[in-house]
């Protein structure tokens, strides 16, 4: 048999710490309708708004359409039939590259666009694809990259955060929730006022976003809309844990590139842009997302440009508007003009210039200093070498080689406060293999799966690595089925676990796992070449060859 080619595994998200407050001290949610009869008139202008309708279930949302994507020869169908909704799939002259998904949810108000999610084995995915309500028509799904092969991503926490309510624990996998992954449509009240328990049972007092000051106002809206370089959680916090009223920066760090922001602009960064805009620096505080924006309602289009007028009127005085205007009453036009995003994710939908500029097309003064770029913490926090250094370490996984370099001048600083830090180890183990520093890699790998038994899956996923490149294949194998049968999603781990019972002489186990691999990527195709040798010659097998990323 072939020498083995054992693909590295990129560091996965961390796993959420365990709620620190006991069942009978959780906050008690009632959902929407329990506002209803106090406040129906907000209630009925909400349930209108984008942020309300931006998840729920796919049948009564389903939006019908096919796509053809030209690098993987792959064509797609989302269709109805009867009370169901399914993606299908195929590749014409490819009998095992067909297919479909039931789909449970979807994700998207439609103001941009609406994808889908389905599960397979209790794992939930994204749809690779999605209908982009700007060109009416179908295209990859955000995050999907050009393959030529069909590629089915997880849809874990962190990306339903924002587009429903009240996510629920997920078990063994970042996207395998047990049950239904969220319990409440949309983006509901309390997760801008705060769980409404105690309010409904005694009239307890909710949270007013309009009443809070400074960065704990506006950690309500940047929970959701300040997507940042990297995001780092604080040491036994989630973002999850976040309360309307609390400051985010006490869960989760943020971090921006100095000086980001003064060219084109991407479809998620509004709130960066904000932040340089000459109208939010001279207001103080004073300014936020809703000094503009009522998340109650949304305007009608032909209302817009008196309502974004009169918000503009608010602080600027009206005789020197008309006179500045010369009878145009379109400040945002001008001051906010929209364009095409520059995020590859976003590539088929426009985007609105938060910076405000004061003349139309220029960019605010002050270029981003020479050199390398500086990773920085959104808002007033500090950032210790912890978060910067996994902050700086996120950024590498794109191959960033700075990123790298500062990220291993900081992590080592960190483990000196936190030496049992097992996201902290495990970054750093994945920064030493990519340098080929297998020894010190494995170490800190060792090290994270010592401190915790749950750590990251990578932690052992390229510890096995190590071991097989070592020559020690016992070793590999039993961390790759470990990681394996608590993950089946994870495909890399698949096929190198794979490819290590063909060492071992299991070629039996060996296609069995590749069929495992198959049932949740079934276009791999490392994978398919693989067990085609199998199916070809039983006896033995052959490791498939893959491109170094």
């Amino acid at each position: 048999m072939g020498t083995a080619i054992f693909a590295l595994c990129a560091a996965a998200a961390p796993k959420d710490p365990a709620p620190a407050a006991s069942a009978a001290a959780a906050p008690q949610y009632v959902g929407n309708e329990a506002c209803r009869s106090c406040h129906e008139e907000i209630y009925d202008a909400y349930s209108r708004t984008a942020m309300a309708r931006t998840s729920g279930p796919a049948r009564p949302n389903l939006i019908e359409g096919a796509f053809r994507h030209e690098q993987s020869g792959v064509q797609y169908r989302v269709l109805a039939e009867g009370e169901k909704a399914y993606l299908a799939y195929e590749r014409p002259g490819d009998p095992g590259m067909r297919g479909r998904q039931e789909l449970a949810y979807h994700v998207g108000s439609n103001t941009r666009g609406r994808t889908f999610l389905f599960e397979i084995e209790g794992l939930l995915y994204n749809s690779p694809i999605n209908f982009y309500a700007e060109t009416k028509g179908w295209n990859m799904s955000p995050g999907y990259h050009p393959p030529r092969e069909m590629e089915l991503k997880p849809a874990p926490r962190s990306c339903l955060f924002c587009h429903a309510s009240r996510i629920q624990p997920a078990s063994g996998a970042p996207n395998r929730y047990g049950s239904a992954p969220f319990l409440q449509d949309g983006v509901g009240c309390e997760r801008c006022h705060g769980p409404g328990g105690e309010h409904v049972r005694d009239r307890g007092a909710m949270v007013n976003p309009a009443e809070l000051t400074g960065e704990r106002r506006d950690s309500v809206c940047i929970q959701c809309h300040l997507m940042g370089d990297a995001s780092v959680r604080r040491p036994g916090k989630a973002i999850e844990m976040y309360r309307p009223g609390d400051l985010l920066s006490d869960f989760v760090l943020t971090f921006v590139y100095a000086g980001v922001g003064r060219g084109a602009l991407g479809a998620v960064s509004q709130v960066e842009a904000l932040a340089l805009s000459q109208c939010l620096q001279r207001s103080g505080d004073r300014m936020a997302c809703i000094t503009c924006h009522d998340p109650h309602t949304s305007v009608p289009a032909p209302e817009r440009v008196a309502y974004y007028r009169d918000k503009c009127l608010s602080c600027h005085e009206r005789s020197f508007a008309d006179r500045h205007q010369q009878g145009s009453p379109d400040c945002i036009g001008c001051h906010m003009p929209r364009g095409k995003s520059v995020d590859l994710p976003h590539a088929h939908t426009q985007v609105t210039d938060h910076r405000i500029l004061r003349r139309a097309g220029k960019p605010p003064a002050g270029p981003p200093a020479p050199g390398p770029r500086k990773l920085v913490p959104f808002g007033t926090a500090e950032a210790e070498s912890r978060e910067l250094g996994l902050a700086y370490a996120e950024v590498a996984m794109g191959g960033d080689a700075h990123a790298s370099q500062e990220a291993l001048r900081l992590l080592p600083q960190a483990l000196t406060r936190y030496p049992r830090d097992a996201e902290v180890l495990t970054r750093l183990g994945f920064l030493y293999q990519q340098l080929e520093r297998n020894g010190r890699a494995a170490e800190m790998y060792e090290r994270a799966l010592q401190a915790d038994s749950q750590a990251e899956e990578s932690a052992a996923a390229n510890l096995g690595v190590i071991y097989a490149s070592n020559g020690d294949l016992g070793k590999a194998l039993a961390l790759w089925q470990g990681v394996f049968g608590e993950n089946p999603g994870l495909s890399e781990v698949g096929v190198n676990l794979a490819v290590g019972l063909c060492q071992a002489g299991d070629t039996a186990k060996a296609r069995e796992t590749l069929v495992e691999v198959l049932r949740y990527q079934p276009d791999l195709g490392r994978a398919r070449a693989m067990l085609r040798e199998l199916e070809r010659a039983p006896g033995r097998c052959r490791s498939p060859t893959r491109p170094q990323r």
